[in-house]
């Protein structure tokens, strides 16, 4: 993985992800946006299941959501999902969500890298070497 790297995904707007009203939770976006990390790495050659059996987990230790406008019962979104920075022991991820040309929303989260007891660990080189 390497800073400005990117992924897309399409997601379909689920019946129990909605308000009575048809419109989506703001608590489903968050899982989108973990969806979007998931198969960026996934795309990058890793996964997230051979970390976590390596020890090396990935927190979510900040996550800020700009609401624009929403997203609604059966809609099909694609998420675009953006390294803004991979440093020394946290990765910084942007998104966009967007129906159609419209954008829905904007992200930002930061991750740590920690080891199970939850002190921080360096990001391995399988993550960080632009050749993977």
């Amino acid at each position: 993985m390497q800073t400005g790297q990117a992924d897309t995904i399409e997601i379909r707007v689920r019946y129990a992800e909605c308000d009575p009203m048809g419109v989506a939770h703001h608590s489903a976006y968050a899982p989108w946006f973990e969806m979007g990390r998931t198969e960026l790495l996934r795309a990058s050659g890793g996964n997230y299941r051979d970390l976590e059996s390596a020890g090396i987990l990935l927190a979510v230790v900040k996550l800020a959501v700009r609401y624009k406008k929403p997203a609604r019962y059966d809609d099909l979104l694609s998420l675009t999902t953006r390294i803004a920075n991979l440093g020394h022991v946290k990765i910084e991820h942007e998104y966009e969500l967007r129906r159609g040309e419209e954008l829905l929303a904007t992200a930002e989260t930061t991750l740590a890298c920690i080891d199970r007891e939850g002190r921080a660990q360096q990001i391995p080189a399988s993550l960080t070497d632009s050749s993977s």
